[in-house]
């Protein structure tokens, strides 16, 4: 079985997200999805499963969990299919849980447009968010992700050192809140060359630091173009490794987010 390891939004290798990708004729089983993507070991493992030419399914797993939604690894995917597949010029693909994402080209870069998930103001967050941090901190927003920490500025966001094992209590307390676990992401204005910057913590699902996460700039972009009064939004992911997104608001709650992708490796898995 081939699989591909794609680092997602940037140009250079080793920077931005690395995600696995599975193209598939047929699903493989639940356990043995979850058991690739503990071997792998990375954020994100993608499985796509091939309808038509232009039209698939995709499902994505972290080491420890499958999860609703991931840009980044869908960014790799549509990266592999536009690259193996001559003549292809747009991908749809069809969610569990989020409808279609409609995939295209444009200047070098996959243009993704997906439903915007926003934040909405928060009051009552858990105190220990406030502990997790050695920053204080502006505002706290929730979507049906994660936690969205607004900072004052970009050198604050940079300047965080998070507790991960407070971090994860936030995570897994929201499940009894919410009903469902929530991740926790750090923004601020940009400065430079970008409009706004952040940083992403899953540590309930295996992910102390995640590199990029393109699924929570659909909450991030929108925050920033509303508060900059600008629909296209520059956005910067500060981890280690790195990456950038583009953001382009659009009609009926849709967002279109762009980014590059350079391959990694090309691997046989034998199961």
């Amino acid at each position: 079985m081939k699989m591909y390891q794609v680092d997602a939004f940037t140009t250079q290798l080793f920077k931005g997200n690395p995600a696995a990708v599975i193209i598939l004729e047929d699903w493989l089983d639940e356990a043995l999805m979850q058991h690739i993507a503990l071997e792998n070991n990375l954020s994100e493992t993608a499985f796509v499963k091939k309808n038509t030419l232009n039209n698939y399914d995709i499902r994505w797993f972290t080491p420890t969990d499958e999860v609703p939604f991931c840009g980044h690894a869908t960014l790799a995917s549509a990266f592999i299919l536009f690259q193996q597949i001559e003549g292809l010029e747009y991908i749809e693909f069809e969610t569990q849980q989020l409808g279609t994402f409609y995939i295209r080209q444009k200047n070098e870069k996959i243009v993704m447009n997906f439903p915007i998930l926003k934040a909405h103001p928060l009051l009552d967050y858990p105190k220990t968010l406030e502990s997790a941090f050695n920053i204080p901190f502006k505002a706290v927003y929730l979507n049906d992700q994660a936690y969205v920490v607004e900072y004052e500025n970009a050198q604050q966001v940079l300047d965080v050192q998070p507790d991960f094992f407070k971090l994860k209590e936030v995570s897994i307390d929201s499940k009894r809140i919410y009903g469902k676990t929530r991740d926790i992401v750090i923004t601020a204005p940009g400065k430079d060359h970008y409009d706004c910057i952040s940083r992403y913590f899953a540590p309930a699902i295996g992910v102390n630091e995640d590199p990029v996460t393109g699924s929570i700039h659909t909450a991030v972009i929108p925050l920033w173009s509303e508060r900059l009064e600008k629909d296209l939004i520059t956005a910067y992911q500060a981890s280690s490794r790195g990456g950038w997104l583009y953001g382009e608001i659009l009609p009926n709650d849709r967002i279109e987010i762009s980014g590059q992708a350079k391959l990694y490796m090309v691997a046989d898995i034998h199961i």
